[in-house]
């Protein structure tokens, strides 16, 4: 699941929380159309039945929260994971005379890393690839100078970006990039 999906999930898990939190106010307030607020929000049906299978409603229960705590849990360390599952091995591609391209993915990071330090201002690069090799993640991470000026690094990332994916023949599924400015000490 990408980044994309992550931020889409947790924003209709919001929401959700938020539509419930709302209709659970509306319905305490007496403000729903209908209702009161003394009115008993679960029928009294509901209520007996929960009674009458009192020990394993209230596992149910229980079961239900674990196994919500538990998806939460996960989607919550997917969520705060770093991009630690590097593309490792080899890139291949066919080529165009019946041939095959083999190329190291470190040699391509480090190719790329060298690429970005060229940029006036950029003073450290760090590349990391993940995901399959037809459409890799990139991920970017550039430490610039208190002079560089933004839009000639942002541009030069850019053209990097291009001439990496070229040049693997392969274009980022995504692509990632921080950067950081250190401070000027005098």
């Amino acid at each position: 699941m990408t980044d994309a999906a992550h931020r889409l999930l947790w924003t209709i898990v919001a929401l959700l929380l938020v539509a419930v939190g709302v209709t659970a106010l509306a319905a305490g307030s007496g403000a729903l159309p209908g209702g009161h607020s003394d009115a008993v929000l679960l029928g009294g049906g509901l209520t007996d039945a929960w009674r009458l299978a009192t020990p394993w409603s209230t596992l149910a229960a229980a079961v239900a929260g674990l196994l919500t705590a538990v998806a939460g849990q996960r989607l919550l360390h997917r969520t705060l994971r770093r991009p630690d599952r590097a593309l490792r091995g080899t890139l291949s591609r066919p080529g165009r005379h019946g041939g095959r391209t083999r190329l190291a993915t470190e040699v391509l990071v480090r190719a790329l890393e060298r690429d970005l330090l060229r940029a006036p201002g950029v003073h450290r690069a760090r590349v990391v690839l993940t995901g399959t090799p037809p459409r890799p993640d990139v991920w970017i991470r550039v430490d610039l100078t208190g002079d560089a000026r933004a839009a000639g690094v942002r541009e030069h990332v850019h053209d990097a970006v291009r001439r990496f994916a070229t040049t693997a023949g392969c274009q980022p599924a995504h692509l990632d990039v921080t950067a950081r400015i250190e401070p000027v000490h005098p």
